[in-house]
């Protein structure tokens, strides 16, 4: 069975930075497709970054340059690195898994950890 767990959520400064964790079991990890997604409330959830089995990434527009996704496969865990937070990143960020680059089918949701960025 495929688990999925995000951390590294919290309160943050505005300009602060904060680093999340997603951690998979029950799947081959160097195979699979991590991508994450925020939340706001009252809002849809949106693609915020992903990286892909071979290592490419993609990062929205609204954090490219100041985000950055990576993956260690000896860890079975990737990461999204959060540098000069704004306000509007206020959001629960989810970690979802694809078991590979060729399908999203089925594909797995970790809980989700808050992010909070205020003064």
């Amino acid at each position: 069975q495929v688990q999925v767990m995000e951390s590294g959520g919290g309160l943050v400064q505005p300009g602060g930075s904060l680093r999340l964790s997603c951690v998979v079991s029950g799947s081959v990890f160097s195979a699979n497709v991590i991508r994450w997604y925020r939340q706001a409330p009252g809002k849809e959830r949106e693609l915020v970054a992903y990286i892909s089995s071979g290592g490419r990434v993609g990062h929205t527009e609204s954090v490219r340059g100041r985000f950055s996704i990576s993956r260690d496969n000896t860890r079975d865990t990737a990461y999204l690195q959060m540098n000069s937070l704004k306000p509007e990143d206020t959001a629960v960020y989810y970690c979802n898994v694809l078991l590979s680059d060729y399908s999203d089918d089925p594909q797995y949701w970790g809980q989700g950890t808050q992010v909070t960025v205020s003064s």
